[in-house]
């Protein structure tokens, strides 16, 4: 029953004239198609639902967050940008990771990301949710010819591959995946601040990440690119100078700080 519901769904979404990724797209480790989220992944909600209700007035509680050092903090995370996500976690992981100074650690996040971003994208699409601001009026921390026509808010994809990310640093870099996942957390909140998405949006887009990656973590391929990164990351903690310890304590205060009190 799921499979042919799964059939139905993609097979929809065909006729929809695509689901945001580049024809052209590098592969990741699974095959398109190999996995479907749709069956996995709750609901978008509905306006005037009971999460509907929630999610609308998280939105107006949190456009009061502009001017402090969280909204700042969001809009740092908008970019999301190999160099700019590995910035984004270095105070967690306590290595200055770049794509030049960790090249494998960044193909296999950026593998990995395909794969569940792409299965992200067609949930996004099928349902076609739109983003808080169209609903409601608030301040936003993006410019909002960012958006087009088709930029849909269930789930986020900027929460996907920031959960993606996490997940995998905090397997390679083992002792410190508590505060790898706290920095993945903040990140995906970081779109709930800048109103961008709904809280809805990042938890369905984290529970897409997992979903994926459980799959993912099966490939022989997967595991010997994490045995190659963990390798490269300790070598390079090693030889390069440590994020600054006013910044990242800084960015601790931050990433602690509950967005809705």
């Amino acid at each position: 029953m799921k499979i042919a519901h799964g059939i139905v769904v993609l097979a929809a979404m065909a006729g929809m004239g695509g689901i945001g990724m580049a024809a052209d797209e590098p592969p990741g480790f699974l095959d398109g198609g190999y996995f479907d989220l749709i069956d996995i992944i709750p609901p978008a909600p509905i306006k005037d639902d009971p999460r509907g209700i929630a999610d609308r007035a998280i939105f107006k509680l949190t456009r009061k967050l502009k001017g402090t050092a969280r909204w700042d903090m969001a809009v740092a995370d908008v970019p999301g940008d190999t160099a700019s996500m590995m910035r984004d976690f270095s105070c967690a992981t306590q290595v200055g990771m770049t794509p030049q100074k960790a090249p494998k650690t960044a193909a296999l996040l950026e593998k990995a990301s395909r794969d569940a971003v792409r299965e992200t994208n067609q949930v996004k699409d099928f349902y076609r949710r739109q983003r808080p601001f169209l609903i409601d009026e608030g301040e936003i921390c993006e410019p909002l010819a960012g958006f087009g026509p088709n930029s849909f808010d269930y789930p986020s994809g900027h929460a996907t591959r920031g959960w993606t990310w996490a997940l995998i640093l905090g397997e390679i870099l083992h002792e410190r995946a508590a505060p790898i996942m706290a920095r993945g957390r903040a990140f995906g909140e970081s779109r709930i601040v800048c109103g961008a998405h709904n809280a809805s949006a990042i938890e369905a887009g984290r529970l897409a990440a997992s979903a994926t990656l459980d799959v993912v973590r099966t490939e022989r391929s997967y595991q010997l690119a994490v045995d190659a990164a963990r390798v490269e990351l300790i070598a390079l903690r090693k030889a390069s100078v440590p994020p600054s310890a006013q910044a990242c304590a800084a960015e601790e205060a931050l990433v602690s700080q509950p967005i809705l009190r």
